[in-house]
């Protein structure tokens, strides 16, 4: 039982990572050619992706190479040394570091809600099951009449999209997952493209405030605290996110035929991660491959009768 939680664990982090680096090289690319709401679209092959590795594999096939007698592939090998290591150990350092990645997201959420509280707190949207946003207690004096529209207009931009249950998800992956760096890579990378995707829809029906918005982003950097389980304008403790969010408001409002290419294109993505997990997980690793059928052995026999005469008396 506990090595095959640990194979599935395995087969799954794999096919994630795999489909992280592919994203992390296209992101760029589809954000210039097809807007920053497909760019951030991309992000869902990387659970789709680790879904399809848990599917049941093909059966496997033993190829031997021309005048290769049969012998054990090397993927069963691998298996049976995981079957041989102590995986009940394994499993429990796993877990242990998952009840450990839990409260330090809930002591974050925690700390973040004593912030509120407290009106120190915000702009952001917190709440998984019922989102709700969060204002600093000065914010009729940091922002304008003006600048609190566009506030609200981008907070309720997140839960009209579902973003904080999809921040609480990558946070749960986060925990999961946590020795996988490349699982932490793409949570900190897809906030970014969630926040990049948000702004742009916040500024397609408001292509005149633009300049605006780039300044309420100013001012919304300066301090603030971030929530693990919603949405916070502040993409990074480094000022690179910031440039970004900022460099991307000056580029112009996609077209129709575009949006659509892009929605195309990550649905062929999309078929694409799930289809090549599947096909890469090994199922030799996953079922067990019999013993090869030893080869037949000729053996002659040489038979010599033995008469025996009886003897009467």
């Amino acid at each position: 039982m506990a090595t095959d939680v640990l194979a599935g664990l395995i087969h799954l982090n794999l096919a994630a990572a795999g489909a992280i680096l592919v994203v992390m090289a296209l992101r760029e690319t589809a954000r210039r050619s097809f807007g920053a709401e497909i760019a951030y679209g991309l992000w869902i092959c990387v659970p789709i992706a680790a879904a399809a590795a848990l599917l049941p594999a093909a059966a496997a096939t033993r190829i031997y190479p021309p005048g290769v007698e049969p012998h054990f592939d090397p993927i069963f090998l691998a298996s049976q040394a995981l079957d041989q290591s102590p995986s009940k150990a394994l499993l429990a350092i796993w877990l242990l570091g998952v009840a450990l990645g839990i409260l330090t997201v809930a002591r974050r959420q925690s700390h973040f809600l004593r912030m509120a509280r407290r009106g120190l707190a915000g702009p952001a949207v917190t709440g998984f099951f019922a989102p709700r946003i969060i204002m600093p207690a000065d914010a009729d004096r940091l922002y304008s009449t003006e600048e609190r529209a566009l506030i609200r207009a981008h907070e309720r931009t997140h839960i009209d999209r579902g973003d904080p249950r999809t921040n609480g998800f990558i946070a749960f992956a986060q925990c999961l997952f946590w020795f996988n760096p490349m699982v932490h890579l793409a949570s900190h990378t897809a906030r970014l493209d969630q926040e990049l995707a948000c702004d742009a829809a916040v500024l397609a029906h408001r292509s005149g405030q633009k300049r605006l918005y780039a300044a309420t982003l100013l001012k919304t950097q300066i301090g603030g605290v971030a929530t693990p389980l919603g949405c916070h304008w502040l993409a990074g403790a480094a000022p690179h996110p910031l440039e970004q969010r900022i460099r991307a408001l000056r580029g112009p409002a996609l077209d129709d035929r575009r949006r659509d290419t892009g929605l195309f294109a990550i649905g062929l993505a999309l078929a694409l991660a799930a289809l090549g997990a599947w096909r890469a997980q090994p199922a030799g690793a996953a079922q067990g491959m019999p013993p090869p059928t030893p080869p037949p052995v000729e053996i002659e026999h040489h038979m010599q009768a033995i008469i025996v005469t009886p003897i009467f008396r």
